[in-house]
């Protein structure tokens, strides 16, 4: 029998999935999964050193702030704030506190959904 597929996280599930902060700046837990939905959440330290993903992505600040890059452009972050990276574009999350955490979305098909 297979199991019953996870439908609901919670921030203290997955930080305590996340890797030891001395593994490295790269940290993240994955969550759910279901289709081309994948739900993380990251918590990176140090620095932050993503590059493009292949499909769109939602991000969903659960604490710290910082400045997200985002394509060309820069902005400030914090707790509740929501967002969005089309798929292929760079970003980064730069000087971000020490409690920096976010839930990571992806969805869609390779290469992101057309807009018409």
């Amino acid at each position: 029998m297979n199991a019953k597929p996870a439908f609901r996280a919670t921030v203290d599930e997955a930080a305590a999935k996340l890797p030891d902060p001395d593994e490295g700046s790269l940290r993240f837990a994955t969550l759910l999964r279901r289709g081309s939905l994948l739900v993380e959440l990251y918590a990176p330290r140090g620095g932050d050193p993503q590059t493009p993903h292949r499909q769109d992505e939602v991000y969903v600040i659960v604490s710290g702030s910082g400045y997200f890059f985002n394509g060309e452009d820069r902005h400030p972050f914090g707790p509740g704030d929501v967002l969005f990276v089309p798929a292929g574009v760079p970003h980064r999350f730069e000087d971000f506190t020490d409690d920096f955490q976010t839930w990571v979305i992806f969805y869609g098909p390779d290469g992101g959904e057309q807009v018409e």
